[in-house]
């Protein structure tokens, strides 16, 4: 089963996002900073993360830089979930290395077909 890592630091988009993964055939761990989401990152080597670009901490564009920088974590795809939904927002996180960039409110169809994209 592939796991994905979920870094939000809303509670409800964390609940809606968790959910749809899960329904999916999922499993799912959960960041509420940029702190926790790299030490489970470290510890779990998730298959896919899912950012939101606003988090305590660092913003989900300077994570998504280091991980591709990063010769352990550059190949573990990343997909940005934000509110923050302008052109040049998703052309800042396609120019950092991000696979995908969904807007919320997260379309559980829209984010299904991006993951099967993404995973084997």
């Amino acid at each position: 089963m592939n796991t994905i890592l979920v870094v939000e630091d809303g509670l409800t988009d964390m609940e809606i996002l968790s959910r749809y993964l899960q329904q999916a055939g999922y499993s799912v761990i959960s960041a509420t900073s940029s702190e926790e989401a790299q030490d489970k990152i470290q510890r779990a080597k998730p298959d896919v993360i899912f950012l939101d670009v606003i988090l305590p901490g660092k913003s989900g564009f300077e994570i998504c830089r280091e991980l591709k920088a990063n010769t352990e974590t550059k190949k573990i795809p990343v997909v940005f979930c934000s509110t923050k939904n302008s052109d040049v927002d998703k052309m800042w996180g396609n120019m950092l290395g991000a696979e995908a960039y969904l807007s919320k409110p997260i379309d559980k169809e829209e984010l299904v077909k991006t993951l099967k994209q993404l995973l084997p």
